[in-house]
């Protein structure tokens, strides 16, 4: 049985996508403190000339520790947040049904909501991979970082840990053999497919879905 644990992020590139497509189980790694600098809330969309810029959800001020399963959105989030998709030129006309009810659905919690608009991406791109949330198992506070991802791949009787491919630098094939685990790594994503809410308004579901299936596992 192979998984893969990852933090949820807000519209990732394809490549996590073909990590989620490649798996039995995929974990969201909800119960670790919140990145401020990462794509848990934010992703990067076209701006106006031709380059990049962040569409960021609007998250209440909490302190530095805050669980990603903690989060809350700031007051008056939804009308925040409807003007800044309002000002996405990319989001212009009528999108994948399902990704845009998930977008413009409202802001409850904001794992939640991230993960509403993971499944709409998900299953636009055919794929079927069961997600559950890190938070609903049962592992000591004191259990961190790989050790943590071990702790819950062993609850769910995973054989292969699957990573994405920036992770090489970080884990050994020992320290999860000794889990019981073989480390694998998902190639890496050399597609053109990146700033995923432009992709999924402007190219053909079955054109993304060719690309969310095109995954290729290498050993650690």
């Amino acid at each position: 049985m192979r998984v893969a644990v990852m933090q949820p992020y807000f519209y990732p590139y394809m490549g996590y996508f073909r990590l989620i497509a490649a798996v039995d189980l995929f974990i969201l790694f909800d119960c670790v403190q919140f990145p401020r600098r990462g794509r848990v809330h934010r992703t990067e969309v076209p701006d106006h000339a031709g380059g990049r810029r962040w569409l960021t959800l609007p998250l209440a001020h909490q302190p530095r520790e805050t669980r990603i399963d903690g989060l809350a959105f700031a007051d008056g989030a939804g009308a925040t947040f409807a003007e800044r998709l309002a000002g996405v030129p990319c989001l212009a006309g009528e999108g994948p049904p399902a990704v845009a009810e998930a977008l413009r659905s409202p802001l409850d919690r904001p794992i939640d909501y991230v993960e509403r608009n993971m499944r709409a991406v998900a299953g636009t791109l055919g794929i079927t991979t069961p997600m559950v949330r890190s938070s609903g198992f049962a592992v000591p506070e004191d259990v961190r970082q790989a050790d943590r991802i071990a702790a819950i791949a062993r609850q769910v009787g995973a054989t292969h840990y699957l990573n994405a491919p920036g992770g090489r630098g970080l884990y050994s094939t020992g320290f999860f053999a000794g889990h019981g685990l073989t480390l694998e790594f998902l190639a890496p994503y050399d597609g053109p497919n990146v700033m995923m809410l432009q992709s999924l308004w402007r190219e053909p579901p079955d054109r993304l879905a060719a690309d969310a299936a095109a995954v290729t596992v290498e050993p650690a």
